[in-house]
């Protein structure tokens, strides 16, 4: 039997609409896909740990990786710099692992065209002003940084078309089901079992 390639998840919303919360929670529903910790240049937030929620490194660290071509995808968002390491990843998939990713549209975009089979997921708020509460509601980030992510959130709610699936989160419980839904059955596509069971007959 052939080894399944794994299926690549790829998560992404405004600054603030959960997609953050909602992959931790699948992953505690889910134990076995992999999740990729993204490189970042940017501080870190309180309760935040190096190799467990990024791995952060400085820019010039970064640009190093970067050039020598370590990233399967990178991005400047709100003047930090993100990545996903290309050797984890597909050292992942390649073992048969299906692997979520959090990151921007930028970063899914490069994703998009270097696995045309990536699942890719797009998350939202049930409002700008909802967003904008979150975003409050944090604590961590002054006024002048709030209307800047207000700004590119909505250039990035109109690329949503570009994503199979769209979750609206208005309630934590209900967008983490569909999120798993969504995992369940792209892992029940035959296209995807042919691999596992090449020799399955079809009874008369």
């Amino acid at each position: 039997m052939l080894r399944r390639r794994g299926t690549l998840f790829v998560v992404s919303a405004p600054s603030g609409a959960g997609k953050t919360t909602l992959c931790r929670e699948l992953r505690q529903r889910l134990p076995g896909l992999a999740y990729s910790v993204s490189f970042t240049t940017r501080t870190p937030r309180a309760g935040e740990l190096n190799g467990r929620d990024f791995h952060f490194v400085s820019e010039a660290e970064f640009r190093r990786l970067r050039d020598r071509g370590a990233f399967a995808e990178w991005a400047a968002v709100h003047g930090n710099l993100y990545a996903t390491s290309a050797e984890a990843l597909e050292a992942a998939l390649a073992d048969g692992r299906d692997v979520l990713l959090d990151i921007d549209t930028q970063g899914a975009e490069q994703l998009r065209k270097r696995y045309a089979e990536a699942v890719l997921v797009f998350v939202v708020a049930p409002s700008i002003a909802e967003l904008e509460q979150r975003l409050r509601e944090r604590r961590s980030d002054a006024d002048s940084e709030i209307a800047r992510r207000l700004g590119r959130a909505r250039d990035e709610i109109a690329l949503w078309r570009q994503y199979q699936y769209l979750i609206m989160n208005r309630d934590l419980k209900e967008a983490v089901e569909q999120l798993e839904a969504i995992v369940l059955a792209e892992r029940a596509r035959t296209t995807r079992l042919m691999l596992q069971m090449p020799d399955l007959e079809v009874p008369n």
